[in-house]
């Protein structure tokens, strides 16, 4: 269990866990109240629409009663035509009443130490440099490359996990990785 000290006062207490098959439903809901009936339309979802999390790189954040709080999934992208690869972060998701409390800083961190940790090269998201900017993420290592469809190009911001891995990157992202599996209903 982790406990964030914010203001002097204690967050309550909760625990970082790898995403679970069990996970899903628990887990839509959340980002459905946190995101709000929009979220599917944005461009990173294109991204992300019909695959898996990269593999070993979808957490949870789960109070001390269990209770799912916040969730975090990495996912496998390609850089343009050159085809090196990277992980594009999306959603970060924490229960509104627990924002401000340390949890999504706890996931995100863990979530770039272990994406270190698996060896990939840099990481992409598309969010408030503000708050991304902390965990050492920038505009500035993407003027080159792009998202398929509308987003903001100041939001556009990523993080190299090895030292020059962007210094030629570029064009559009493209998803790679695992495919979801889509189990229909036959009568």
């Amino acid at each position: 269990m982790e406990q964030a000290v914010i203001g002097g006062a204690f967050a309550p207490a909760f625990s970082i866990l790898c995403e679970s098959a069990r996970d899903a439903a628990e887990r839509e809901a959340l980002l459905d109240r946190v995101m709000g009936p929009k979220r599917k339309s944005k461009s990173s979802e294109k991204l992300r629409s019909g695959r898996l999390p990269a593999e070993g790189l979808a957490f949870v954040a789960r109070d001390a009663g269990g209770r799912m709080i916040g969730s975090v999934r990495l996912w496998n992208v390609r850089l343009g035509n050159e085809g090196s690869s990277a992980l594009l972060l999306g959603p970060l998701a924490v229960e509104k009443e627990f924002a401000g409390r340390g949890i999504g800083a706890a996931l995100m961190r863990h979530a770039i130490a272990e994406a270190r940790r698996l060896e990939h090269l840099a990481i992409l998201l598309v969010g408030d440099a503000g708050y991304y900017g902390r965990f050492g993420f920038s505009a500035d290592l993407t003027p080159t490359l792009s998202m398929p469809g509308p987003y903001e190009t100041n939001r556009f911001l990523a993080l190299e996990l090895t030292p020059g891995a962007l210094l030629h990157a570029s064009g559009t992202l493209y998803p790679t990785g695992r495919k979801a599996v889509v189990r229909s209903l036959v009568a």
